[in-house]
């Protein structure tokens, strides 16, 4: 498991196994966004297992499935209210960390500057920089 910390609220990860969340719960995360459709993994991940082990270890658990390429304003949406709504830090996770990065990029435009929601996941290896336009049109919006 590699778990990027993005803010002290909220980190991604690539994808997570189900005994993770035992050590998840334990590093003090209290909800974890699931951003992996199911078609993309064997069945022992779809959103289902992952749902079941992740509140069998007291997590409470969000399915947000975003498709590589089609990104939609309702998984922004989806992303912020799980974020704002979380009674502790958040884990999201997909194939590698980045959707979970940008979605939660999209959903911070204009509660951070702009040089911050790319910067971060920059350190982490997620390059955001093509989303600037959006990203500062949303801040604007």
């Amino acid at each position: 498991m590699d778990i990027r910390p993005l803010t002290p609220d909220y980190a991604v990860a690539p994808q997570i196994d189900p005994q993770d969340f035992a050590a998840i719960k334990a590093a003090g995360y209290t909800r974890v966004i699931n951003n992996r459709p199911d078609a993309e993994i064997p069945a022992s991940h779809h959103a289902s297992a992952m749902q079941a082990a992740a509140e069998a270890a007291g997590l409470e658990f969000v399915v947000n499935p975003v498709i590589g390429g089609a990104l939609t304003m309702a998984n922004v949406t989806a992303q912020a209210e799980a974020i704002a709504t979380a009674t502790g830090p958040v884990l999201a996770y997909c194939a590698s960390g980045n959707r979970s990065s940008i979605c939660w990029a999209l959903a911070k435009a204009g509660d951070m500057p702009a040089d911050d929601l790319i910067g971060i996941p920059a350190r982490h290896g997620y390059s955001l920089e093509g989303l600037r336009p959006q990203i500062e049109a949303l801040a604007k919006g």
